[in-house]
């Protein structure tokens, strides 16, 4: 057994067989659930986006190398749940701008970069395929960045190519609202998609070798994006808008848009995202109140917010006063995105620690959830690894072998 079998069959917490279950006849059930153990060992598992950048910003308290019982995402739940690379987000809402931008921007790389060095044996940076290898093979998980907003650059592509200096490795070009030079789905448009300057930006991504990412972008951004890049993009976490009509989530024409380009839909796990009846649903006035005194307490601490408001929906989800969600409809989202799009272009983007999850994924433990219940809709081991990590690995190599970087 190598490095790597070694490492996951003594961090991975599975379910323990007691003797008399062992020595009965695996039923259809077993036997698939130890398959997709053995197969979610052996896949590499990545998340494209994550929000734990905003625990390290904001708890001094908060250890990403113990078992937390708030939030996520930690070392010890991440090697539970078998998860080999992790995009931390460097994330600041939009109206958040200029040289400060910038600044807090520096301060989220550097916090995801002094968690790596603080956790040598756990974690390695990686700023490659061949280092999220590397990292598998050594049984330690890869920690790389993702920035999400275009407003971070500050207009400038030298900055652009300072972050991708500092490892960050694929560029949102938007958050909720519009930058200088591109239209969010969050916002009313103000450019017609992208403008000249969002056109270089886009071209510059690709000379740096650096993912496209087209998550929380307009449909017409979107399109303007597929038009000018010469590489592969990504969608780091959108869901089916087939599905729930968000207006961050993507159509089936985008899907197959997307295919075409050769890139790939990373599904993610927030409520409103999953289910139309989460949704479009009103919370009732008692949950209202609640979350709005969470916002009032929590200001612009979004780690705080999150959290608070994700019990707040959980209990209301468990009384019946929301719609409720669960962690099959994340799998419900693969497929149809599978569907439309084709087995190679569907992957996980779960936005733990920056969103509700549904009940039954609240933390990267979970995921091997998603494997045993892909296993069970007729999938094979090799379209599972696909997903599981497989077409990210792809479409990030490709773009590092861009012509002309």
């Amino acid at each position: 057994m190598g490095i790597r079998s070694l490492t996951r069959a003594v961090t991975m917490s599975w379910t323990v067989i007691s003797a008399t279950a062992m020595a009965q006849p695996a039923g259809p059930d077993e036997a698939v659930a130890a398959r997709a153990r053995e197969l979610h060992a052996r896949a590499i598992v990545v998340d494209t986006h994550d929000d734990t950048t905003q625990r390290l910003l904001a708890e001094p308290a908060f250890d990403l190398g113990a078992r937390n019982s708030t939030g996520s995402i930690d070392i010890p739940r991440m090697r539970q749940g078998g998860l080999d690379a992790l995009f931390f987000a460097i994330y600041m809402p939009g109206d958040v701008t200029g040289p400060l931008a910038v600044k807090r921007a520096l301060e989220q790389i550097d916090k995801v970069r002094e968690a790596v060095r603080a956790h040598p044996r756990e974690l390695m940076l990686a700023t490659s395929v061949a280092d999220i290898r590397r990292a598998v093979a050594e049984g330690k998980i890869a920690a790389l960045m993702g920035m999400e907003g275009g407003h971070m650059i500050d207009g400038d592509l030298g900055v652009l190519r300072a972050y991708a200096a500092l490892g960050v490795r694929y560029l949102t070009l938007t958050h909720s609202r519009n930058t200088a030079w591109a239209d969010s789905s969050g916002d009313t448009p103000a450019h017609n998609g992208l403008t000249p300057f969002g056109k270089d930006v886009v071209r510059e991504l690709n000379r740096l070798g650096v993912m496209v990412d087209v998550s929380h972008v307009s449909d017409k951004t979107f399109y303007d994006t597929l038009e000018v890049t010469t590489a592969p993009v990504i969608a780091s976490h959108s869901s089916s808008r087939a599905i729930a009509k968000s207006p961050r989530n993507m159509t089936d024409d985008m899907l197959r848009a997307l295919a075409k380009n050769g890139g790939v839909v990373m599904i993610n796990y927030h409520v409103g995202f999953l289910s139309e009846a989460f949704r479009a649903a009103k919370p009732p006035a008692a949950v209202q109140a609640q979350l709005d005194g969470a916002e009032k307490q929590c200001g612009r601490d979004e780690a705080c917010l999150i959290r608070d408001w994700s019990g707040i929906y959980h209990d209301a989800m468990r009384n019946r006063q929301m719609p409720a969600v669960t962690w099959v409809e994340i799998v419900d989202h693969l497929e149809h995105a599978v569907k439309v799009a084709g087995i190679d272009h569907v992957g996980l983007g779960s936005d733990f620690d920056g969103a509700v999850m549904p009940q039954g994924m609240e933390d990267a433990s979970k995921l091997p959830k998603i494997t045993g219940e892909l296993l069970k809709r007729g999938y094979s081991e090799r379209d599972v690894t696909k997903i599981l990590g497989g077409n990210l690995l792809r479409v990030m190599g490709q773009n590092e072998r861009k012509p002309g970087r």
